[in-house]
């Protein structure tokens, strides 16, 4: 199995699917992680995008490297603007590093998260992974993402509805410590995106299917 993960930002992969990640490679699976978006230049910081750009694809190596991910390809898209370039170009992208990494798995973010970036990266990848013939993709995940998929206002049609676990009882502490090098990104406790809570919703999702902590999934596509 080769694994592909296409997130929007740095940051985005550990929480959706960080414990997944690091079983994969921990069964000798290759893993490649893909980011479109930067994740800063949204943020008035002075004009020091440059600075922090840098800063925080460090922080995606190292994380990278925590949970045995093979290679990383890092976007640059605007964050938080992902609505200013024209779908195709996210598409054409993302097929690229599909036909790079030929992956038989993605996981990428849920189609209805609050977050834009995350809705278009999505709508990208079902698109680019559309099952024509002789496409090696047989199986794509959407993960959710720690304070944009439970943000959104609820309908039955937006609401994300996990229908596929995996147990990461033994990769949970491997995904934490991933998070840490994300530690500028990271919030105070009751933040959904705190340490803490990212800890209790693996607990939750594992107490759900009856292990000690999983990640949720919907699955978008999946060909047996």
């Amino acid at each position: 199995m080769t694994v592909l993960v296409v997130a929007a930002h740095p940051d985005d992969e550990v929480l959706g699917c960080g414990g997944a990640i690091a079983r994969h490679a921990a069964a000798g699976e290759e893993v490649a992680v893909a980011f479109l978006a930067d994740g800063v230049t949204s943020r008035d910081i002075n004009g020091q995008h440059s600075a922090e750009i840098a800063r925080r694809r460090g922080a995606a190596q190292r994380a990278a490297q925590i949970l045995g991910v093979r290679e990383v390809t890092f976007g640059e898209l605007p964050d938080n603007r992902l609505d200013s370039v024209a779908l195709l170009t996210l598409i054409q992208l993302v097929e690229g590093v599909v036909d790079r990494v030929r992956p038989t798995t993605i996981y990428t973010h849920f189609a209805h998260d609050l977050n834009v970036d995350h809705r278009l990266t999505s709508e990208a990848v079902i698109t680019a992974a559309r099952p024509i013939p002789g496409s090696q993709v047989t199986t794509v995940l959407a993960f959710e993402t720690a304070s944009s998929t439970e943000w959104r206002a609820a309908s039955a049609a937006t609401t994300f509805a996990p229908d596929w676990f995996i147990d990461i009882s033994d990769t949970l502490a491997l995904k934490l410590e991933a998070l840490e090098a994300y530690a500028e990104e990271m919030r105070p406790w009751p933040h959904p995106r705190s340490t803490e809570a990212v800890r209790h919703l693996a607990q939750w999702r594992g107490s759900s299917v009856g292990r000690d902590a999983a990640e949720a999934f919907a699955v978008a596509r999946h060909i047996q």
